[in-house]
């Protein structure tokens, strides 16, 4: 009897009077995220115009329904297939409601596929012939365009991206009443996940500043210099675009060279330096290596009209400069990770070309040089859609972080939008503290020439790779960059392709050693040996080969590829010295790590 009594206990009852107060109280929170939508509208500081994405959507659509209509008997024949889909659908429910218990699905989502884990999407009829009616149409629209003759490769890719897009944006398990999970949610609660959803959503519009600015971390115990970029140093220099932070020793004797490292200004420098646990900087110092990292500006409208070249000159060229000042050393190792690689090869080709000798070896981390495999940011590049964006950029003189971090999230829009859509606006449930997360939403702007120049020379028309990018009055030349190149690659990068990163590992005119990493750009450069988390490949031939037969001939190594880099960097200068005292040989301290410029919110 009493086990009875418990389950009865145990099991939420529903509460008309609760759920319709809940309801009403959800629909006020709604009114809220309305009312802080419109109200950056109503005060002139958001204009709002038809997005850019708009016309490109509607003109790519064009290409593909132009291809079908153009043909009575083609159009008549998808539109058969679809027919015949939806049949087999309508016989496989009946035959489920007769009582088939075995009755074989029309068609079954993709065994990885989160968004129909909960066990209602089979056991429920109806939730089943939803599901799979959602599965056939994402389909179909998916063949539409695999299956257009004719179409340029190009549009082609933009194509599948705007499907893939939609598609996902029309599932399923992104409303109430077709999510079993959320229904059964809204039934055990009367409604109250619903009011903590609208609640949150009307939070996030107003931190937005009218616009979504959806939460995928819980950031009240996560502060960076607190929580994250702990590791022990010192701002040494700073100009307009960046400061320099050179870390304290943790080793009594140093490698004689010192490291700079040069992180992309799309984000900021601290995924390099998240918990102590997975710090690369930290784990480095460890290492005996003297760290010194450019933290890049969060720019404003002041300095939109900062070049490339400016990046170049006022980042890594001043660091080396100041590097040499305060540990006397002419020349240094390098590491540039994404775009922050891209940008120090390119500094490698112009002090080629100017033949100064000021480092020692290069390491890359998930950086291209080469974009003609550059993956699915490429659906975003186009010289219409560029042109856009310079206007839209002319105008405040920086591309807003939020509109990049929303093109990398809609590159993953499943797990980086809609889950967290489901999860913290339908389900209530505010997202845990997770420090990569918090970095991927501490998002930065990009001032507009730097960006512009940045899209046309790498994106649009290959120029690093083909030896026609000019910087600075100087035309660079890949192949003079004589310095031995550590090029890492991750495996299931979307945006630094491993393809990509091989492919461009044949311009560089020395030594390269191109290694491969198990996981993505993040997780597979964010490594540490003791997670003891996925693996690498290394093979020494990288010359007119494929990634797929690249791997052939791979060997396999478990766990973080770090200790490896650092016995290849020890390989080129193994000396050693006792270890550099932040501030000492004259040296200037600013302010303590992780200094001033990466606490600027976009």
């Amino acid at each position: 009897m009493s086990n009875v009594s418990t389950d009865t206990q145990a099991t939420p009852k529903f509460n008309a009077e609760a759920f319709a107060m809940n309801i009403a109280r959800a629909m006020e929170s709604s009114g809220q995220a309305l009312a802080a939508y419109l109200k950056p509208r109503q005060t002139g500081e958001v204009r709002d115009k038809p997005p850019n994405e708009l016309g490109e959507v509607i003109k790519t659509f064009s290409v593909i329904a132009e291809y079908w209509l153009a043909d009575k008997e083609r159009a008549s024949s998808l539109q058969m297939q679809l027919g015949k889909d939806y049949l087999d659908l309508w016989g496989s429910a009946v035959r489920r409601m007769a009582g088939e218990a075995d009755a074989k699905p029309a068609i079954v989502p993709a065994p990885r596929d989160k968004r129909f884990q909960d066990p209602e999407w089979k056991s429920n009829q109806f939730f089943d012939f939803i599901l799979q009616l959602y599965l056939l149409t994402a389909k179909w629209a998916q063949q539409l365009v695999h299956d257009a003759d004719g179409i340029d490769p190009h549009t082609r890719k933009k194509a599948e991206f705007y499907v893939q897009q939609i598609t996902n944006a029309l599932a399923p398990s992104n409303f109430v009443l077709t999510n079993p999970e959320v229904l059964r949610a809204t039934v055990e609660t009367n409604g109250d996940n619903l009011v903590r959803g609208m609640k949150m959503l009307a939070e996030d519009i107003e931190a937005g500043h009218g616009s979504l600015r959806i939460r995928q971390s819980d950031s009240s115990n996560l502060e960076v210099g607190v929580n994250m970029a702990t590791t022990p140093g010192k701002v040494i220099f700073q100009n307009e675009l960046m400061q320099l932070i050179q870390y304290s020793p943790a080793t009594e004797n140093v490698l004689r060279t010192p490291l700079l490292i040069v992180p992309p200004w799309i984000n900021k420098f601290y995924i390099l330096d998240l918990r102590p646990e997975k710090s690369y900087v930290k784990w480095c110092v460890d290492q005996g290596i003297t760290v010194f990292v450019i933290s890049w500006v969060n720019p404003d409208k002041e300095l939109g009209k900062k070049t490339w070249a400016d990046y170049m000159t006022e980042g890594p060229l001043t660091a080396m400069d100041v590097i040499e000042k305060v540990t006397g050393e002419l020349k240094v190792h390098t590491a540039g990770y994404c775009v922050g690689g891209t940008l120090l090869a390119s500094t490698l080709a112009y002090l080629a070309e100017k033949r100064r000798q000021r480092v020692t070896s290069a390491t890359f981390f998930a950086a291209q040089v080469d974009f003609t495999h550059a993956g699915d940011l490429l659906v975003f590049v186009d010289e219409d859609q560029i042109s856009a964006l310079e206007r839209d950029m002319q105008e405040s003189g920086v591309l807003e972080g939020s509109k990049m971090a929303m093109a990398f999230n809609m590159l993953r829009s499943n797990d980086l939008i809609w889950s967290y859509v489901v999860n913290n606006y339908l389900k209530g449930q505010p997202p845990s503290s997770f420090d990569l997360l918090h970095w991927n939403s501490d998002a930065t702007r990009m001032p507009s020439s730097n960006h512009s120049y940045y899209l046309r020379n790498c994106y649009l028309e290959n120029r690093l790779s083909t030896g026609t990018m000019v910087l600075d009055n100087t035309l660079l030349d890949l192949s003079k960059v004589k310095v031995p190149v550590y090029n890492l690659a991750a495996r299931e990068d979307h945006i630094a392709p491993a393809e990509s990163v091989l492919y461009g590992s044949q311009f560089f005119g020395g030594p390269v050693k191109y290694v491969l990493s198990g996981s993505g750009h993040i997780a597979g450069v964010v490594n540490p040996p003791a997670s003891k988390k996925y693996q690498y490949w290394t093979n020494d031939n990288i010359k007119d080969i494929k990634l797929a037969d690249w791997l052939k001939g791979a060997e396999e190594h478990k766990g973080s590829w770090w200790p490896d880099w650092r016995g290849w960097l020890e390989s080129h200068d193994p000396e050693t010295v006792p270890a550099r005292i932040v501030g000492s040989n004259g040296a200037s301290v600013l302010e303590d790590a992780p200094g001033s410029y990466v606490r600027v919110r976009a």
